[in-house]
């Protein structure tokens, strides 16, 4: 099913609900909001945007986020939406990559895209808004469940982003998992987007236009814990996603200002690891307002969940043993840790956690050999490591990837890796992640000189700010005169992690 079908039966149904808002500012109700996405759907179409194509996304988060999705789903269009922290040259490939026959993008982000990207249309110029100015669509063009709706790109280890094929039918699943294992959803809640709308927090927004939710952005456009606890108490019944690193912010901002959060009703949490101080301080700062989930972009935020009531329990002898898992599988899936040979391990053994579902992706964006490796006799191999006890608690060991998790954003050693190997002065080089205390992992590079070389820091920042996104960057550049390796030639990133905890 279309996911506008939710937007058009909520409209019809209430039509004079609050829909979005800016803080505590109302901009449009359902009505409003339905009549508006229909309409930028009319004007995709007039232009020849319908079933089977593309429409990306580049924008930060802002209302006209939300029209944007539904607009392209009114038309029967498959969203792809991108990341606003990437470089322009990133957005660029990925556009390009999905073959995307509209860009829809906000100047804070897009306005240095190449000429020749097809049809970019801004929210803040006269393009966007002739769209609106079309009679709406009657209602949305019909999807069928194996239909794309979401391609999601997702960084791999061979350092370019993979195009993650998301269906009709998987977000459905994945909405009704929510609803039966996250989070209850009321029309007086308010979805509240703090986090990035191009990844878990704009797919929370199906359940909240489902139930004729609010859905705020809030002014600042991002995460900023002062404006939540501000706002909170204002808007009151909040609903919004957080990386780990995020709640740890949050959980500071409202010890320090004497507060428990009011006005918040869920922060549901992943992204990345969560420690168990940490996670045992916000419950007693803030009470039993969280909920963990463990999931990737080829299962989109469903793969394992634990739920409010055994994130605040203190009462069973093994409290601290949950708390520190990712909790059990979401109730439509099945997930089971695998050895080296794919057979399923006993209780308490490490191996890869694999996944099967109706969440589950059905392959990867023309890459037959990604998605042949990745999905295997009808199970997700997820890459991570870890464990499961006799009563279904998983819990994560380590990760088969190198990717590096700051502030809730995957950064994968590849990517800045090739970038950095770009310049003159750089012969090798091998990226890993360093704990940090408020970002979860920070990025560092060793490099080997070429000889002759000296490169500086200052230089090395340049060339990777004219490449990969400022996140990206390393934090610290460490020089060797050269990397360990065994003797199959493989560089050991455990030595260098060794190297980092004895500098620490």
């Amino acid at each position: 099913m279309n996911p506008a079908e939710w937007l058009a039966r909520t409209a019809a149904l209430h039509p004079e609900a609050p829909a979005l808002m800016r803080g505590t500012d109302l901009l449009a109700d359902y009505a409003g909001f339905a009549r508006r996405a229909a309409a930028l759907g009319a004007g995709l179409a007039a232009r020849g945007i319908g079933p089977g194509a593309r429409v990306a996304v580049f924008m930060t988060n802002r209302p006209e986020y939300l029209l944007a999705l539904y607009g392209a789903w009114y038309a029967g269009a498959a969203v792809v939406p991108i990341n606003a922290k990437l470089h322009v040259r990133e957005a660029e490939w990925i556009i390009a990559n999905a073959g995307a026959q509209a860009v829809l993008v906000s100047d804070d982000v897009g306005a240095e895209l190449h000429p020749d990207v097809p049809l970019r249309l801004s929210v803040d110029g006269a393009g966007f808004a002739e769209l609106l100015t079309h009679d709406p669509l009657p209602g949305p063009v019909p999807m069928t469940g194996d239909a794309l709706a979401w391609l999601f790109y997702t960084s791999g280890t061979t350092g370019r982003p993979k195009g993650v094929r998301i269906t009709a039918a998987n977000i459905t699943a994945a909405v009704l998992s929510y609803l039966a294992d996250v989070d209850a959803v009321h029309p007086a809640d308010a979805a509240f987007y703090a986090a990035p709308m191009s990844h878990g927090a704009g797919l929370y927004n199906f359940m909240h236009v489902i139930r004729a939710a609010r859905h705020v952005i809030p002014p600042s456009g991002g995460f900023e814990p002062d404006e939540i606890l501000d706002l909170a108490p204002r808007l009151e019944n909040l609903h919004f996603f957080a990386a780990p690193t995020m709640v740890r912010r949050l959980v500071a901002a409202a010890r320090a200002r004497g507060g428990t959060g009011e006005g918040i009703r869920t922060i549901v949490y992943g992204g990345g690891p969560m420690y168990l101080a940490d996670i045992t301080e916000a419950v007693e700062v803030m009470g039993p307002r969280f909920v963990q989930i463990y999931g990737q972009g080829e299962s989109p935020m469903t793969i394992t969940v634990l739920p409010r009531d055994l994130v605040a329990d203190r009462t069973h002898p093994d409290w601290r043993a949950r708390l520190a898992s990712v909790g059990r599988a979401f109730s439509a899936l099945e997930v089971r840790i695998a050895g080296a040979d794919g057979r399923s391990l006993p209780p308490g053994e490490v191996g890869e956690i694999l996944v099967r579902g109706p969440t589950v992706m059905p392959g990867y964006w023309q890459d037959p050999a990604a998605t042949a490796e990745t999905l295997r006799d009808g199970w997700l191999r997820t890459g991570d490591m870890g464990a499961m006890d006799e009563q279904g608690f998983v819990t994560l060991h380590d990760r088969s990837k190198d990717v590096i998790i700051s502030g809730g954003t995957n950064i994968y050693p590849r990517e800045v890796e090739e970038a950095l190997l770009l310049h003159p002065a750089v012969a090798e080089v091998s990226v890993v992640g360093r704990r940090h205390p408020d970002w979860g992992e920070e990025v560092v590079a060793f490099v080997v000189p070429e000889p002759g070389h000296d490169p500086d820091p200052a230089s090395l920042d340049a060339h990777c700010r004219d490449r990969i996104a400022r996140f990206k960057r390393p934090k610290h550049y460490r020089f060797l005169a050269e990397l360990p390796k065994n003797n199959y030639g493989k560089v050991l990133k455990t030595d260098l992690r060794r190297l980092l905890e004895e500098d620490a």
